[in-house]
């Protein structure tokens, strides 16, 4: 695998935590969709994921008004203690 092309994630971190998802799925039994030299799981899955072959997202926009605080706990939760 040659150098991988960052210009396509917003950080490193993004680019290891995809890497890292698509090799747990390696390992549980997905198939390749590259062909590899390596047997190693995480090489394949960087090289899925530098050539774009692992669609990926935000995720959905964070809900206005939802307040996340321990005030904002419903149903009895309790907040975890604060240290």
């Amino acid at each position: 695998m040659t150098e991988i092309r960052l210009e396509n994630y917003d950080s490193k971190f993004r680019f290891i935590l995809l890497a890292s998802h698509r090799a747990e799925q390696l390992m549980r039994g997905a198939r390749p969709r590259l062909d590899s030299d390596s047997p190693k799981v995480a090489k394949a899955a960087m090289a899925e994921v530098d050539d774009g072959m692992v669609e990926w997202d935000y995720g959905p926009a964070p809900v206005e008004g939802v307040d996340e605080t321990a005030e904002g706990l419903e149903g009895g939760e309790e907040a975890a203690p604060a240290e």
